[in-house]
């Protein structure tokens, strides 16, 4: 049986890992498009990184933002659904890390943006002045994802130790090669959000597929009937998925969807 419905991750996944889509994914995406398959971007991506990236993917349709916390409407350009973390959890959970790791700080992603504290490192990829403040100051009640950084610690040592402080407060995850811990509300995943939307499809687990390449995507490979972990994936995603696709680099989601769908992409 194919699936009902394509669930794919951006980074490190379906994107090259220079940030670009090829035209060879492209027209994969146009056919799924034109045979009535949703594909879904399930990504931990803030909106504002997605801008750029609409035209490439599909400017129409749904997209799961910031590790499940926001369901984004592409065609409206608006937030449909959101998951926040509460006010008050969240300043429990950044005064637990800051007590017990110090050094940590503190960056707030919602539904219209994102501000930090003032120590907070920029991104690259962040080319527009961000709003800095104490976190008591500038939390909202639409904060859908709190990030956590630490300087010097290994990434996987910082995880570990958030997960065990602040794990049974909301949910943690992470995608990055340094020391940042992405901050969910408790339960919500990529596959949660994801969940709901297959349900209003009237679409269950067994009838998608799921690509992904880093932690944060590991319940949603676990959710979805059939899996594939990206060939340049870590470990814990290689070991959890039913099937391992070629890498993203050399386009492995739309290698196997073309195959799996029997599409004329192939060149």
């Amino acid at each position: 049986m194919r699936p009902r419905l394509v669930a794919t991750d951006l980074d490190g996944t379906l994107l090259h890992t220079d940030g670009t889509v090829t035209e060879r994914t492209r027209a994969v995406l146009g056919e799924l498009d034109a045979l009535g398959v949703p594909v879904v971007f399930t990504t931990g991506r803030p909106i504002r990184w997605m801008e750029t990236l609409w035209a490439d993917v599909g400017g129409h349709g749904l997209a799961i933002c910031s590790n499940g916390g926001i369901v984004y409407d592409v065609a409206q350009r608006e937030v449909q659904t959101f998951w926040p973390v509460p006010r008050v959890t969240g300043l429990e959970i950044a005064q637990v890390l800051r007590d017990a790791i110090p050094g940590t700080t503190f960056a707030l992603e919602h539904t219209e943006g994102w501000v930090s504290e003032p120590h907070f490192p920029r991104h690259p990829d962040d080319v527009v002045e961000r709003p800095e403040g104490e976190l008591f100051d500038v939390y909202r009640d639409d904060v859908v994802k709190i990030l956590a950084v630490h300087r010097e610690l290994p990434a996987e040592e910082f995880w570990a130790r958030v997960e065990e402080l602040v794990g049974h407060l909301a949910t943690t995850t992470w995608s990055s090669t340094f020391a940042l811990v992405e901050i969910s509300a408790a339960g919500v995943t990529k596959a949660t959000t994801l969940a709901t939307l297959a349900a209003d499809l009237g679409i269950g687990p067994d009838e998608v597929i799921a690509f992904g390449d880093m932690p944060n995507d590991l319940p949603l490979l676990e959710w979805a009937g059939t899996s594939y972990a990206m060939a340049n994936a870590h470990p814990t995603v290689l070991e959890l998925a039913d099937h391992v696709a070629p890498p993203n680099d050399e386009d492995g989601v739309a290698v196997v969807l073309t195959e799996l769908f029997e599409l004329r992409s192939l060149g």
